[in-house]
């Protein structure tokens, strides 16, 4: 469970999908707007609660198909309406561990493949804004990212706070298994790739 969101595993027919319901009254509503006010999709959007919640759950979805096309590996998208999000539930009957909860047995492969998400996602002109092992799932000593409601494009004026975030978020935790991970150098490499 998010601090904006519950989440719950659905069936439909033989097939388990997640389900997203973005919580109405007890999100931080503030914390919203001011992330999503900065993303240019949503400049005309109104500061009123239910839209902005509204436009919040349809923006992870946006994100999720952004993310995937990138050839990132995140929870496919099937559909959305108002506060409801439905997409690919990721596990078999119970849902894939958070990295925090389930450490790779290859840690530095692990690592270079979230690294290789967080350029893709760049390539893509966005940035997660939110990732680390809380938003990372060990499916299989595979990554899967989740959790892009947050997500904004590189024109945001924070974009470049928010990747340096996330690159140090996800450094941080693999220098606690024993990798040497340096912020800048990936952020460099990042930034090198993205002007080619």
């Amino acid at each position: 469970m998010g601090k904006e969101a519950n989440v719950f595993s659905a069936r439909t027919g033989d097939k388990l999908v997640a389900v997203k319901i973005y919580r109405l009254e007890t999100c931080d509503f503030n914390r919203m707007y001011d992330y999503i006010r900065a993303d240019p999709r949503y400049s005309g959007l109104r500061r009123r609660r239910r839209l902005v919640i509204f436009a919040w759950c349809q923006r992870e979805y946006r994100n999720l198909l952004k993310a995937r096309a990138a050839g990132v590996r995140v929870p496919s998208p099937i559909a959305f309406l108002n506060n409801v999000l439905v997409s690919e539930f990721i596990g078999d009957e119970e849902p894939a561990p958070k990295l925090k909860d389930a450490l790779p047995k290859d840690p530095a492969d692990f690592a270079e493949r979230v690294i290789d998400y967080i350029k893709k996602l760049y390539n893509a002109g966005m940035v997660h804004t939110d990732l680390s092992e809380y938003n990372i799932l060990n499916w299989n000593e595979n990554p899967v990212l989740i959790d892009f409601s947050q997500a904004t494009t590189v024109d945001n004026p924070n974009f470049k706070e928010y990747l340096d975030r996330d690159i140090n978020n996800v450094c941080r935790f693999f220098r606690k298994l024993g990798l040497n991970l340096e912020n800048e150098k990936i952020l460099k490499e990042i930034s090198l790739k993205g002007n080619n």
